[in-house]
């Protein structure tokens, strides 16, 4: 027991944190014969802002030792924290942060690792298989697995062999694929007024192809963040790409957009949504630099700058064609 402090829930709404209070006292478990890489291990885990100290704890049977604790770097004087509660954050965090120590594990990216290990277990639920080959764990040996780039997105080279249509096992082939998050996109339809509202921002993806209209007419979208469902996230994108509060979501597909090099999996949705003319405008995180712009058009006119290639992105173009092609049931409902 650690007395003095309370463990609380953080400002992110994940995170324990002990927070000094004289009345109170912590409890903890006594961990010894960590190695210097598990101490690193688990401050990265913890996140930024925390940062190993000595402290006496009291044992339960009885005297009391120097142990090591991560404490707010600085003293958090917030004495209207609610109490941590592990079942909730282990319900919520704990497969994700489970499956992450697995791995690498890089300060800098704690965030794309947690929530790429949330796309892994989500891959890993049932997939229709009725056309396709039905896949068994031996079907694909890996011999070796290298991760020469490793920021916003990592980039992992695979040496593996994997089975053929004639059953046999194929040769070593080396392949390689950007690593990144699961996303979801979410496109507002207002089916009174018949029109959607898109957002439009600069892409470093046409900027590097050397497109000279790097600016994009997209449906809002965004990456699934640790402890989020697909849906969960629709929401928050929506609120800070456009400022809209949504209600039903319908699912339009969920789908690899590039199998061939990207881990990358997408949630799609369209959100019946009540769009008069002030939902446009301007929005975006400020310390994300986004600057997006969100317009309300007609039906028509979102139909026409697909038909020109003004719009010329894929999730965008899905979603556009499944709203053609579901319009009528939605505007008569």
């Amino acid at each position: 027991m650690l007395r003095g402090f309370a463990v609380c829930t953080g400002h992110d709404g994940g995170a324990a944190v002990l927070v000094a209070q004289a009345e109170c006292f912590a409890r903890g478990v006594f961990v010894h014969g960590l190695a210097a890489a598990d101490l690193e291990a688990l401050a990265v885990l913890e996140g930024e802002g925390l940062g190993l100290q000595s402290v006496a704890v009291d044992l339960v049977a009885g005297g009391q030792i120097q142990a090591m604790t991560l404490m707010p770097r600085q003293q958090i004087a917030d004495q209207t924290l609610p109490a941590w509660d592990f079942g909730l954050w282990q319900a919520r965090y704990g497969a994700e942060y489970a499956l992450a120590a697995q791995g690498r594990l890089d300060p800098a990216r704690l965030g794309p690792l947690l929530a790429r290990a949330g796309a892994r277990l989500r891959a890993a639920g049932a997939a229709p298989v009725t056309l396709r080959h039905d896949a068994r764990t031996q079907d694909v040996i890996l011999d070796d697995l290298r991760q020469p780039y490793a920021k916003f997105f990592a980039v992992e080279e695979a040496d593996l062999r994997f089975r053929r249509f004639d059953g046999s096992l194929g040769p070593q082939v080396t392949r390689a694929g950007f690593i990144s998050c699961d996303a979801v996109t979410v496109l507002p339809y207002d089916p009174n007024r018949d029109r959607v509202l898109v957002v439009e921002q600069f892409r470093t993806g046409p900027f590097l192809r050397g497109d000279p209209q790097a600016w994009q007419i997209e449906a809002i979208a965004g990456r699934i963040d640790a402890g989020e469902s697909p849906e969960q996230a629709a929401r928050r994108e929506a609120l800070e790409e456009a400022g809209l509060t949504l209600d039903a979501l319908l699912p339009v597909a969920a789908y690899y957009p590039s199998p061939g090099i990207l881990t990358e999996f997408l949630y799609a949705y369209l959100a019946l949504t009540d769009l008069p003319d002030r939902a446009a405008g301007v929005f975006g995180l400020e310390d994300e630099a986004e600057d997006i712009r969100a317009h309300v058009i007609s039906f028509e006119k979102m139909m026409a700058l697909a038909a020109s290639g003004e719009i010329a992105n894929g999730p965008m173009l899905l979603s556009a064609y499944w709203l053609a092609a579901n319009r009528k049931r939605l505007r008569a409902s």
